[in-house]
This record gives structure tokens, sequence and C-alpha cells, in this order.
């Protein structure tokens, strides 16, 4: 999967993954990690999340980063707001308040751009991403975020030979896989959303469940 996948799924509006309301499982979880107030928090592939409003409503500085330019703009003009553009590094960055939207690849973020990310939240980043992706995505994150960091991880799981993705299916095992060494992770809630989603349904899906994880950085 290549980056141009994205820039033409933002280009045709084809963004069925976005959702029209805030994650109830953000709002249901988040309070529990006890993120300090006025602390930053890094959103990968962001999209144009009302999550990210709802977590700089919650006093949190909020730090996203997204491919498609288009997405970024979209946001801020949905928000009404106008932000500021100006460049750091690899990255054009589109701020208003304590809203920073990095546009860019994820992978040219650095440690110390990340230094300050004391949270992280992922709705959408890994199940995004195919098989290979997902093994370097969670080794980049790992690597750049400080010790102490913490957040929730929510995925997908259900039977991939069954439907291609994205969203791809994300199993207990493969995110143990990926994050056990360097975060510890723990299961907050797993739920079967098969009956609510019809663009599932029509793929004769058997399961699907939706799966909070929280993950909180190792020492």
């Amino acid at each position: 999967m290549h980056d141009g996948f994205w820039q033409e799924r933002w280009a045709r509006d084809q963004i069925g993954f976005h959702l029209d309301q805030v994650n109830p499982y953000l709002q249901r979880h988040w309070p529990a990690l006890e993120v300090p107030v006025g602390a930053q928090v890094l959103v990968p592939l962001c999209g144009k999340s009302l999550d990210l409003a709802w977590l700089a409503g919650q006093g949190y500085r909020v730090l996203g980063v997204e491919l498609a330019e288009k997405a970024v703009a979209n946001f801020f003009a949905e928000q009404g707001l106008q932000p500021q553009i100006s460049r750091r590094g690899a990255f054009k960055v589109y701020r208003a308040g304590a809203l920073e939207l990095w546009c860019g690849d994820f992978f040219a973020l650095r440690a110390e751009d990340v230094a300050e990310c004391q949270a992280l939240y992922d709705r959408a980043a890994l199940i995004a991403l195919p098989p290979e992706m997902r093994a370097r995505y969670a080794a980049h994150l790992t690597a750049i975020l400080p010790s102490g960091c913490r957040g929730l991880l929510i995925t997908l799981d259900y039977l991939q030979s069954q439907m291609d993705g994205p969203p791809f299916a994300v199993g207990d095992d493969e995110v143990q896989g990926h994050f056990a060494a360097g975060w510890q992770v723990m299961t907050l809630q797993r739920e079967d959303v098969l009956a609510g989603n019809w663009k599932f349904i029509r793929h004769e899906l058997k399961a699907l469940d939706e799966v909070v994880y929280r993950l909180d950085k190792r020492g």
C-alpha cells in the first residue's frame, strides 16, 4: 500500500472510515488514563477526526499526523478555525490554539518531534495499514515516544479471509507481538459490533469485534 492510495481516497471523498461523532470508546476510557491536563497527545494518521477537537476540549495539546493535506485543511475549516501554517522538517504544520496537525509521512517523525507527548491515541492508524507496515508502525512508535507515555489503541478483529482491508483485522496476538516488548498492554473492552455495521455485513462476515487496549510505555 503506497501513499497515493490514501491521497486518492481523500481526493475522491472515499472516507467511510471517518466518524461523524466523537468515538465513544475514547470518551469512556480516556479519563481512566489520568493524563495530566495540558499534556500533549500524539494522534497518528488522524484524518479530520472529531476526536482531535474533543481531546483539545478536555484541555490537552493535540499533535495529529496526517498524510493527506485535504483532510487537515477540511478539519480546520469544519471546526471554524483559521490555522497558522509553517514548516517543521519534513512536515507542513497547521496550528490553531491547542491543535497542531502535521501534514506528511508519519515515518518521518523523530523522537525530538514527540518528546513532549505524554499520551497516544490510535483509533484508525494501526488498522489502516497492511501487515508489513503495521510492524514498522509499531516499532517506530516504540522508538520515538518517551518512557511513561500512555494511551488508547482501538482495533478491529474479524476473519481477514472474509474481507480485504483496509480496515484490516488486527487480532490480540498481533497486538501483543507488536507492543508487549516495549509497552504494558491491557485489554479494556471487546465489543461485538457486527449488527450495527452494514458495510461489514454485506461482506458476509460472521463476526466483527472492536477492541480497546490501554498502552503504557515501559522505561
